[in-house]
C-alpha cells in the first residue's frame, strides 16, 4: 500500500468514525468506544473493492458466507478459523448493511446476515487473540449495526413512501429505538404507548 494510499483509508477510518459515534448514541445501551473505532476501521478497508473481492474462476468475486464458513470449519489450525470467521463476520456486516434490496431481490434476507456475521462474531469473542469485548458486542447487536451503518453510509435514501412504510414496519416488529428515531427525522410522529406503536 502507498503513503497516498495509508492516508485515504486513515482519513476514511476517520470519517467513518465521527459518522458512526454520532448515529450509535442513539443506540441503547451506547456502544464502547474500541467497538466505534473497529466498525470504522472496517467500513474504510472494505470500501477498498481489493480486501473485499478475491479471485476465482470467473475473475473477480466476492466469497460467499456459506463458503467462508465451510473454509472455517475446516481449519485445522484455530488462528486460520479465527482469521476467516472475522472475515465473515466483517464482510456480513458490510454486505448486509450497504446492498440489503440486492440481496433481498437473491432471496437473502438481513436474517441471514445476522446469523452468519453473529455466530462468526461469537465464536470471535471467546477464541479470538485480540478484540475480545468488540466481538462479543458485535455478536449481541449484529442487527442494530446493520441499521447504523446503512444510515451512515445512505442516511437520505428513506425518501418515498413505500421506503418510509417499510421502515415504519421494521419498527413495529423490532421495536428498535435507531429506527423509530430515524422515522421521527423523516417527520413521522409515532405514539410509542401502545402495542407495536402507531404513526401518524
Amino acid at each position: 500500500m502507498t503513503v497516498a494510499q495509508e492516508r485515504f483509508m486513515s482519513t476514511l477510518a476517520e470519517f467513518f468514525h465521527q459518522r458512526l459515534k454520532a448515529i450509535a448514541r442513539a443506540m441503547k445501551p451506547e456502544p464502547q468506544e474500541d467497538t466505534v473505532w473497529y466498525v470504522g476501521s472496517m467500513m474504510a478497508r472494505l470500501g477498498d473493492s481489493r480486501q473485499l473481492f478475491s479471485h476465482d474462476e470467473n475473475g473477480l468475486a466476492v466469497r460467499p458466507l456459506a463458503l467462508l464458513y465451510q473454509d472455517a470449519r475446516e481449519s485445522e489450525k484455530d488462528w486460520e478459523r479465527c482469521l476467516l470467521l472475522r472475515q465473515l463476520g466483517d464482510q456480513a456486516l458490510f454486505l448486509g448493511s450497504l446492498f440489503p434490496a440486492r440481496w433481498e431481490r437473491k432471496g437473502i434476507y438481513q436474517d441471514y446476515f445476522v446469523g452468519m456475521g453473529g455466530a462468526a462474531y461469537s465464536y470471535l469473542s471467546e477464541h479470538a487473540q485480540t478484540h475480545r469485548p468488540v466481538f462479543a458486542e458485535l455478536a449481541e447487536t449484529f442487527s442494530k449495526w446493520l441499521e447504523v451503518l446503512a444510515d451512515v453510509c445512505f442516511p437520505d435514501t428513506a425518501r418515498g413512501h413505500a421506503d418510509v412504510l417499510k421502515l415504519y414496519q421494521q419498527w413495529r416488529e423490532t421495536g428498535s429505538e435507531h429506527l423509530a428515531e430515524r422515522l421521527r427525522s423523516l417527520g413521522v410522529i409515532l405514539d410509542d404507548g401502545g402495542e407495536g406503536g402507531q404513526a401518524h
